[in-house]
């Protein structure tokens, strides 16, 4: 796959984004990023409007950038987080670029997919370092504490991609 200039460009757009929303949503309230979930939301749009590769780069490099910048995630989110938002750039790509899975469809499925990501690793994690918490209170704990933040993503998410795509149309 060749990779072009513009998706380059947007790739780092996207990076950006998910290091400055963040920032921003932390301005709001403290707790913005584990409700609000912000840097999910670059990392989605990558995948479905650049593709897997662009979705992957995006969720591969936002964790880490953030914490080197801004000190946020915390240092042991870090690789759970990355392995999530990487699942979510993967997924949101492979399913709406490659396979043409509706919109919604696919980010419900993408969603899915980083979140149980997530959990794997925080299970794979809490056994070298004896976490007090397995899947079961992740559930329990990160689904309705991030429940305003997938519900943001599901509203915000498609009307995004459908403003960008016609900007871009009406561009040309």
């Amino acid at each position: 796959m060749k990779f072009l200039n513009r998706e380059i460009s947007l790739t780092g757009l996207f990076i950006a984004l998910g290091v400055a929303l963040p920032i921003a949503f932390h301005f709001i309230n403290p707790l913005a990023g584990r409700t609000l979930l912000p840097m999910h939301l670059p990392v989605l749009l990558a995948g479905i409007l650049l593709g897997p590769i662009s979705g992957i780069i995006v969720g591969l490099v936002c964790p880490t950038a953030s914490f080197l910048l801004t000190g946020m995630p915390p240092a042991y989110a870090v690789p759970l987080m990355t392995l999530e938002l990487v699942l979510y750039g993967f997924a949101s790509g492979i399913l709406m670029r490659t396979l043409r899975i509706p919109l919604i469809v696919g980010l419900l499925l993408a969603m899915i997919v980083g979140r149980l990501g997530f959990a794997f690793a925080l299970l794979i994690l809490g056994r070298f370092i004896n976490l007090p918490y397995g899947i079961k209170e992740f559930i329990l704990v990160a689904i309705p504490t991030g429940l305003p933040g997938i519900i943001l993503q599901i509203i915000l998410v498609p009307i995004l991609v459908k403003g960008i795509q016609l900007a871009s149309r009406t561009e040309m």
